[in-house]
């Protein structure tokens, strides 16, 4: 009998025309991480960068926890970013993520992260951004590394799956905020399913422990990808 295939590719249509296509996990946990498949709250962020492309045009945007790449692909493709850097910690998810990258026709810039390496991190090309990937452990990178990333915009989505991921989240957005002061200060866009409320109750109120202000970002008018639509997603804006 022949064996199941272990990825499958998916093609998600953009208002443009363009599309963005993902080679993607046909199980939801591969090699010990969810990383490997496109989550709902990744196609809500997106939807939402595509209504509102003025937070994203010639600026840098550094994304936590990209998995496959779904928001990034489109970020890239239809809100005309300067610089977006990729990143993640798991070595199976980045080597998907750099084929992901590849396959929708963007140039990869090497592997980093210290992209201050490399000169010429804000020029801005009208016709693509640079485009990078980190590999970025949240319990492990230094303040000095973060700061070598000069974000003006943060994002992430569906990485609020249960405490030690809270937790570890809140500790980088603050090294973030800590090596991020001398400039002006970033935004950040955090996404998420609600699956359990405590979960995101503590996030907010970790967020309030830090000393970090958010507000809920308004639903946006337009759905433009499947997820499920009884689905309770949020996105948070926070001032970091």
């Amino acid at each position: 009998m022949a064996e199941e295939p272990t990825q499958s590719h998916r093609s998600y249509l953009l208002p443009s025309g363009d599309s963005v296509t993902l080679s993607e996990s046909t199980a939801i946990v591969s090699h010990g991480t969810t990383g490997l498949v496109t989550w709902d709250a990744a196609l809500y962020l997106a939807e939402w960068a595509i209504e509102n492309p003025a937070a994203f045009a010639h600026r840098i945007v550094l994304e936590l926890g990209s998995g496959a790449g779904l928001t990034g692909l489109a970020i890239c493709k239809t809100c005309c970013p300067s610089t977006y850097i990729f990143s993640d910690c798991h070595t199976c998810v980045l080597e998907q993520l750099r084929g992901n990258i590849l396959l929708n026709g963007l140039s990869l810039e090497p592997d980093t992260t210290d992209p201050a390496r490399h000169p010429g991190l804000n020029t801005y090309n009208s016709e693509s951004p640079r485009v990078m990937v980190a590999h970025l452990d949240w319990d492990v990178v230094t303040a000095p590394e973060l700061a070598a990333f000069q974000p003006d915009v943060i994002i992430a989505a569906d990485v609020l799956y249960c405490p030690e991921t809270v937790l570890s989240l809140i500790r980088v957005l603050q090294r973030l905020s800590a090596c991020l002061k001398k400039q002006q200060a970033p935004e950040a866009y955090i996404a998420f399913t609600i699956r359990n409320p405590e979960t995101c109750q503590l996030f907010t109120s970790e967020l309030g422990q830090a000393g970090i202000p958010w507000e809920a970002v308004p639903h946006h008018n337009q759905k433009l990808f499947p997820y499920e639509e009884h689905s309770d997603m949020k996105i948070l804006k926070l001032m970091l």
